[in-house]
């Protein structure tokens, strides 16, 4: 099975299966795709028809480097993964820790609700953050390294527990043979000398929230008076990157249905000096007045063509920059269970709200369905935990024959839940985005080499 297309001046063929990427001339992609679904005899008369200048031995020759090909594994290769589906629920590596159920913003399009969750404010206490990080600890056998992201809300409104778990966290690794990245998520209000200190000694990483432009951002990321807070925010960024030197970051933005021309908002980010750069499509209830449509796609999908083009642009220029969604690794990416499962949601990944709650990720809290159990007496709903197992590529029927399993892995199960209903399901829409940002990300990769 192959998936083939043109971008950029190039013809490339994706061998699905061995992942292999071919960029070819017009004759031999138009044999690739003849011949997966032809005789050799039918093959070559339709390519002699459309290329004339062809003799009898081009065309043996172009058929026997493509049979070489498909006998080295690199073309019309089987699924030999299917029989690799995980059996048992793996350990928990990663926690996202919502350590404040309140928000210092407004932003129009939070999925949480001005980070309540549906619910009352509420900031983790250390007792709650301690159970936490035991459970975590003690649910990872078979791990070293152990992920926990501080999320919200804005989780700068509990500075002091944050830096509480770190310490203790750090205080147990080396008795439980552990090894703690942190990540903090944070929209930059609080952001100080000492929290920027700290952070940068302590944290793996760190999202900053900023949607590119400040008449976009301060349409949308707005302060609890109704303002803007882009000039707020966009110094703490600078100072906090900057004193970072090389550790990773993120600018982390959103865009919605009212700034279609997102790239530019992209060009504006990396204009100001920021180097590691994420722009997501707002995810909204259907109908809703930010979200998108099916009628957006090729809007959005020239868009992802028009950034590939710029990034490679301003690398040539030597003022290049990355974009999450274009980053490919083709030598060192994900292992098959990575690319057959995804994220881990509810099963190598959690969620834990300020009062301890446990749901499979943080876009599920406030839906008591998907409450797993609690730090404190630990999963208590394993049926549930395992239906999150059983999702996969294999288990959802959109997947099975989708160029791009092995790449989304079955993609967002919150999304599906929000646009179908199933967290078993698939988010369609954002499987078209998903699968133009892959196109544009394996055509950079055949440009820059």
């Amino acid at each position: 099975m192959i998936h083939s297309y043109k971008m950029g001046g190039y013809n490339i063929v994706l061998d699905i299966n061995s992942g292999s990427i071919h960029s070819v001339d017009a004759t031999a992609f138009d044999a690739i795709i003849t011949l997966e679904s032809r005789e050799k005899k039918d093959a070559g008369a339709e390519l002699k028809s459309k290329y004339p200048e062809l003799t009898d031995k081009d065309i043996t020759e172009l058929f026997k480097e493509i049979e070489d090909l498909k006998n080295c594994g690199k073309l019309y290769t089987s699924d030999l993964y299917v029989l690799q589906k995980k059996k048992q629920i793996p350990s928990l590596k990663a926690l996202c820790m919502n350590i404040a159920h309140a928000c210092n913003m407004r932003c129009t399009y939070c999925f949480a609700g001005r980070g309540e969750y549906g619910g009352d404010e509420g900031i983790m206490s250390f007792e709650v953050g301690k159970l936490a990080v035991d459970f975590l600890i003690e649910h990872s056998e078979g791990r070293k390294n152990l992920d926990i992201d501080f999320f919200g809300g804005e989780p700068l409104l509990g500075w002091g527990v944050v830096k509480d778990i770190v310490f203790y966290a750090r205080s147990v690794e080396q008795e439980n043979d552990k090894k703690f990245r942190f990540t903090l998520t944070t929209n930059g209000l609080l952001l100080d000398d000492e929290i920027i200190e700290f952070t940068n000694r302590e944290m793996h990483n760190v999202v900053l929230s900023l949607d590119g432009r400040p008449e976009i951002n301060d349409k949308h990321r707005l302060l609890p008076d109704g303002n803007g807070s882009y000039d707020k925010v966009l110094q703490n960024f600078e100072k906090i990157v900057a004193a970072r030197q090389g550790k990773g970051y993120y600018i982390r933005g959103t865009y919605t249905s009212q700034n279609k021309d997102f790239v530019n908002d992209i060009l504006h980010i990396a204009d100001l000096g920021f180097e590691e750069i994420s722009l997501e499509p707002a995810v909204t209830k259907p109908n809703a007045p930010l979200g998108f449509t099916n009628d957006d796609l090729d809007k959005l999908s020239s868009q992802y063509e028009f950034l590939a083009a710029q990034m490679l642009n301003r690398k040539n220029e030597g003022r290049g920059f990355s974009f999450y969604h274009f980053n490919l690794d083709l030598s060192g990416g994900p292992c098959i269970h990575k690319r057959i499962a995804g994220c881990g949601v509810g099963t190598e990944y959690m969620a834990v709200t300020p009062s301890g709650k446990l749901y499979p990720c943080h876009q599920f809290i406030g839906d008591e369905q998907f409450i797993l159990g609690d730090v404190h007496q630990g999963v208590s709903n394993g049926k549930l935990r395992e239906q999150f197992n059983e999702m996969d590529i294999y288990s959802r029927a959109e997947c099975r024959d989708c160029w791009a399993r092995f790449y989304c892995s079955g993609g967002c199960a919150a999304n599906a839940f929000n646009d179908t209903g199933s967290a078993a399901g698939v988010y369609k829409f954002g499987c078209d985005l998903f699968k133009k940002r892959l196109e544009c990300a394996i055509m950079m990769k055949i440009a820059m080499l």
